[in-house]
């Protein structure tokens, strides 16, 4: 899902997708469900998080009403990963292994480890380094230095923490500061698929939006990045950026490598990267790609990240398909993933 559909999600009270994210409200610290009766909050003061634990890693606590960290608490499978989590949440700066993540988890080694794929998409090992990140920058938020927050969250030296971050562009003190500075230039182009919109900041391309103007294609990029100085005029210099995705708009080979400044978690970058290595005019099923990553269950793991992934088109998420090959969600609509997919089977024009 994009931040627009799972902010539809609340406003809508949407039961269907419960259990598929949570969010917490910033005023209160206070994390529900998308269903939850609670007054909806406003949209700026609104994060998103995977799971129950992943809200209490960033200092959020349950709603009393929708008790959203009880969501899975009759599935034993998903009651041992909810255990564990819970345990790295409290205490992402422990050194965690394996043993020890079972014994939080009340599990054997292999059933904690089975469960982290099946229930949550990663490693437990990515999921202690996600819990890291979010301990050491809530504490860059709060005003603390880079290396009282280090080892806060359990790295060992600034290497370490540098290291662990994949946030091209991005050093871990700018998002201590909500990324406030930052400056995205854009430009929209005519293409086959209709109006798109390129984003950039200095180090590289951070977002593409299709859609039917130039106002809503705006307007989609300040309610994605509410923090950041946007033009507020198309902007020159994006000729990289522009003639990249009409390029691939097109089915035709992007001209050149260009740079991103995209974030992700450690997941959502190696499907990313999956992605990027899939030939222009082929496709790949859900379940072929998770099992390419080593992780054959997390087919629905593989689905979310495609539709989180912020520069559609550069990395190619509408080249995944269902396992008979049927052409499933998109975030532009399957009649524009059908449209992209038949022109590069054809090999462009």
């Amino acid at each position: 899902m994009t931040t627009q559909r799972l902010w539809q999600a609340v406003t809508t009270r949407d039961a269907a997708a419960d259990g598929l994210f949570v969010y917490g409200v910033r005023s209160t610290r206070v994390y529900c469900r998308p269903s939850c009766p609670s007054r909806r909050p406003k949209r700026e003061r609104v994060e998103f998080f995977p799971s129950p634990a992943m809200a209490e890693a960033g200092g959020f606590r349950a709603c009393r009403r929708c008790r959203p960290n009880f969501a899975h608490a009759t599935n034993p499978a998903f009651d041992r990963v909810r255990r564990a989590c819970d345990a790295i949440a409290r205490r992402p700066d422990v050194r965690w292994t394996s043993r020890e993540l079972a014994r939080a988890g009340s599990a054997s080694v292999a059933q904690i480890q089975r469960g982290f794929r099946d229930a949550l998409g990663v490693t437990a090992r990515d999921y202690v380094a996600a819990c890291r990140r979010r301990r050491f920058l809530d504490q860059l938020k709060e005003g603390g230095s880079v290396t009282d927050a280090l080892y806060a969250a359990g790295y060992g030296s600034p290497s370490r923490v540098y290291g662990s971050f994949e946030l091209p562009g991005m050093t871990p003190a700018t998002y201590g500061r909500g990324g406030q500075g930052a400056v995205i230039r854009w430009a929209t182009v005519a293409t086959p698929l209709g109006r798109v919109l390129v984003a950039a900041t200095e180090r590289g391309l951070c977002f593409v939006e299709v859609g039917a103007g130039e106002p809503t294609l705006v307007e989609t990029l300040r309610a994605e990045f509410p923090k950041a100085d946007i033009a507020s005029a198309p902007a020159r210099g994006l000729d990289r950026y522009v003639d990249a995705v009409r390029a691939l708009a097109e089915a035709r080979p992007v001209p050149a490598s260009i740079p991103v400044d995209i974030r992700g978690t450690a997941f959502q970058w190696r499907v990313w990267r999956a992605l990027t290595r899939i030939p222009i005019g082929e496709t790949r099923a859900y379940a072929r790609l998770a099992a390419s990553l080593g992780q054959p269950a997390a087919s629905r793991a593989v689905g979310r990240a495609c539709a989180t992934n912020p520069i559609s088109l550069v990395v190619p998420c509408h080249r995944v398909v269902g396992t008979n090959g049927s052409v499933t969600g998109y975030r532009w609509g399957t009649d524009v993933k059908r449209a992209l997919l038949a022109r590069e089977a054809r090999g462009g024009g």
